[in-house]
């Protein structure tokens, strides 16, 4: 028997087949066409309702965390705000579930899934806190695990959080492949997958999203029972778009429909995510606007057929926030409201203090999660890191920050502003996208449709933003005649 052959050209090749086999999910029965298809009907043939993904989650340690009011923020953000301006911010604690972070939701129907069908382990690439979240839950369902990661650079030097994440995936008992930065990292998750036979814990299944559920759920429900009242925001770290979407649906299923979606990234704009100069150079590796704006633009740049996640259908906002203030909040989060979480984790706290004092005073804005901190995680740890790096660190006027070259820290609360990102060019970045897979004088009407519900919105404003520019318009002289 002919060994089969492993070289990288060989085992993209083979890519659709070893997906479909380490999941058990064909999407080939969703796809209509090269940027449309059967978005609702893929989630719901994961086969759990609501209750269910509470009861398996409860299994291991996941979910029912607490949601607390920041009374001292609160109070400190409206003594800079307007009159009758400040709204209420609360913070869901998800730093309490197993693994520390909300990931641990993503982790736990994928396990479940994965012991269910009778898989002997799991695999999964990250960068971290998911990989830390799918060792805990592949443990307690007695699950084989491996986790192929990012860690260094060229050189051979890792970010001390990157560092850390794998320490927790490996004391959760996970075998961890570790990497240099580079295209590699989805072929040794090919080859992985199909050398022993694992069920592919993807961040971007059906079955991670649908876990992120609960989460949205329990926010409508723990603020109506506190405030009696729906959220009127909810802020939402945005990297590849699980968190975000996963979270609107289960606000949504809760009937909390009028809650406002606020995505929030670190602006790391000017700095390639995948690049081996700048690996160094950023203190988030994640939640930041290397994963933020083109996993909104197209979000099917990933590791399954067809994503999940898929942020702008359910994005009302687009915030970003400077390194600097994000450690400003993370200190003052710990001084001030005794709560010790990682930076990472408060980088939707940073935009909710922001937004905070534009809305009405009797308003409620949540932040959606907190993850743990410590060693390699701290904000310390990180900024050391930077300094090694030649990256300037300073007191000062965060706008003035340059990705790459400083990180200036507030010296004020009043100087956390944050910024605003310009959705609708967002979503004509994802039309181009979509554009690239199939020309758009070939869009059918069902693809139009489809298009609009992922950008939420119309199908005329589709035909009047952007097919009606005149590369574009064929389109339009085809079907009207």
């Amino acid at each position: 028997m002919s060994q089969r052959d492993m070289s990288y050209a060989a085992v993209m090749a083979r890519k659709n087949d070893i997906m479909k086999s380490s999941m058990g999910m064909d999407y080939e029965k969703y796809i209509s066409s090269p940027v449309a298809f059967d978005y609702e009907a893929m989630m719901r043939d994961t086969g759990y309702t609501m209750d269910e993904i509470f009861r398996i989650q409860q299994e291991t340690k996941v979910g029912n965390t607490p949601l607390y009011e920041l009374r001292n923020l609160t109070e400190a953000v409206r003594q800079i705000s307007p009159p009758g301006k400040g709204a209420t911010i609360l913070v869901k604690d998800e730093a309490a579930n197993a693994s520390g972070s909300f990931k641990a939701r993503r982790a736990s129907i994928s396990a479940y899934e994965a012991a269910h069908k009778g898989y002997a382990g799991m695999v999964a690439a990250t960068s971290g806190n998911y990989g830390a979240a799918v060792a805990s839950q592949a443990a307690q369902r007695k699950l084989k695990c491996i986790i192929v990661q990012e860690v260094y650079d060229s050189r051979g030097i890792g970010q001390p959080e990157i560092v850390e994440k794998g320490r927790a995936c490996e004391a959760y008992g996970a075998e961890v492949l570790k990497l240099t930065v580079g295209p590699e990292l989805f072929y040794m998750l090919l080859r992985t997958l199909e050398e022993t036979g694992f069920f592919n814990a993807s961040l971007y299944t059906p079955f991670g999203i649908r876990g992120v559920e609960s989460l949205g759920v329990e926010i409508a429900e723990q603020t109506r029972a506190r405030y009696h009242r729906d959220p009127d925001a909810v802020i939402i770290t945005h990297a590849g778009g699980g968190n975000l979407t996963g979270t609107a649906r289960g606000l949504l299923h809760a009937g909390s429909c009028a809650t406002r979606i606020v995505a929030c990234s670190v602006n790391l704009q000017g700095l390639h995510m995948a690049s081996d100069h700048d690996f160094n150079r950023k203190s988030f590796t994640t939640g930041h606007t290397g994963f933020g704006v083109p996993f909104a633009t197209w979000p099917d740049r990933v590791d399954v057929p067809r994503n999940a996640a898929r942020s702008l259908r359910y994005m009302d906002e687009y915030q970003l926030v400077t390194q600097g203030e994000v450690f400003y909040i993370t200190e003052l989060l710990t001084k001030i409201e005794g709560l010790e979480r990682g930076p990472a984790g408060n980088i939707s706290l940073t935009a909710a203090v922001a937004l905070a004092r534009q809305m009405e005073r009797e308003q409620v804005v949540v932040v959606q999660e907190t993850e743990y901190t410590g060693a390699g995680k701290h904000q310390n740890s990180q900024l050391s890191f930077a300094r090694e790096n030649g990256i300037e660190i300073r007191r000062g006027d965060p706008l003035d920050d340059i990705p790459g070259k400083t990180i200036i820290i507030p010296e004020k609360l009043e100087q956390v502003q944050g910024k605003s990102q310009d959705i609708d060019r967002l979503r004509l970045e994802y039309l181009q996208n979509a554009g690239k897979q199939l020309a758009p004088s070939l869009w059918s009407e069902s693809d139009i449709s489809f298009l609009a519900l992922d950008i939420k919105k119309t199908p005329d404003w589709i035909r009047e933003n952007f097919l009606s520019l005149p590369q574009n318009n064929e389109h339009l002289e085809r079907t009207n005649g």
